[in-house]
């Protein structure tokens, strides 16, 4: 348990408005206090999901970026401040993830996550955000979710478009991100230094994947699985796209042990 469920007068105030939804009550604000969420990556999409899941209750947020605040990070990774430059992404979002909810319990892990690290922490948590910018680390993230049955939320932005997908092992019939994509893509780690990226595109996409987690650690239905929802902002068009789980998936499929 992450943080204790009798909550004060104030923290019944503070989530006042998710107690009123019928969906969430106070057994659903209860889930998220006792809840650990992993989010990997702290850079566009990780800045607003954080945000979003501290201010949500969540009990626990484990926080895994190896980079440090840059300049040009201040144009869309909305949880750093410019007195964070130089400091690393974990600290800054640790810091300012406490001004907003004290209650929070955030962990900073100043590094990329890999081999039994990587385990280790996706074995702790309830959801896991997949806030990356790079195939290796996606897939990496992917099938260690995948083998310790761990619900996963992708997301992914460059330009003006963005993609978001959840994953749900401990479903029989839930696609991985491996049955959607092969891990023959662009290894690059910095697609938005190389193509650049509409601030708020990135908002808008770590939005979603801190709206499906609280989805998740609630146990509300209509959690999108098998869709690949895609943006183009320019026109704001949205598309949803079905795709199924590959029996000959490497990572999930009938054959893997």
């Amino acid at each position: 348990m992450s943080q204790p469920t009798d909550f004060s007068d104030d923290e019944l105030l503070r989530y006042s408005r998710h107690i009123l939804l019928d969906e969430v009550g106070i057994e659903g604000q209860r889930k998220l206090a006792e809840a650990t969420v992993l989010i990997v990556g702290l850079g566009g999409l990780g800045s607003p999901a954080a945000l979003y899941l501290a201010s949500a209750g969540v009990g626990r947020l484990l926080l895994a970026d190896a980079d440090e605040v840059e300049l040009t990070n201040l144009q869309r990774q909305i949880v750093h401040r410019q007195d964070s430059l130089g400091q690393s992404k974990v600290e800054s979002a640790r810091q300012t993830l406490a001004g907003i909810n004290d209650r929070v319990v955030v962990e900073a892990l100043a590094e990329r996550l890999a081999g039994d690290a990587l385990l280790a922490a996706v074995a702790r948590a309830d959801v896991v955000l997949d806030c990356s910018d790079n195939f290796p680390t996606r897939h990496a993230v992917n099938r260690a979710c995948v083998a310790l049955k761990k619900p996963l939320v992708s997301g992914a932005a460059v330009r003006f478009d963005g993609q978001f997908a959840v994953f749900d092992p401990r479903q029989a019939e839930s696609p991985c991100y491996r049955c959607l994509f092969d891990e023959e893509g662009d290894a690059s780690d910095g697609p938005c230094a190389t193509f650049g990226v509409l601030a708020p595109l990135v908002g808008i996409i770590g939005a979603m994947q801190a709206a499906e987690a609280l989805k998740l650690l609630i146990g509300m239905p209509g959690v999108p699985l098998g869709r690949l929802l895609t943006l183009d902002l320019r026109s704001h068009d949205w598309r949803s796209l079905r795709f199924r789980k590959d029996p000959a998936c490497p990572v999930c499929g009938a054959d893997v042990k």
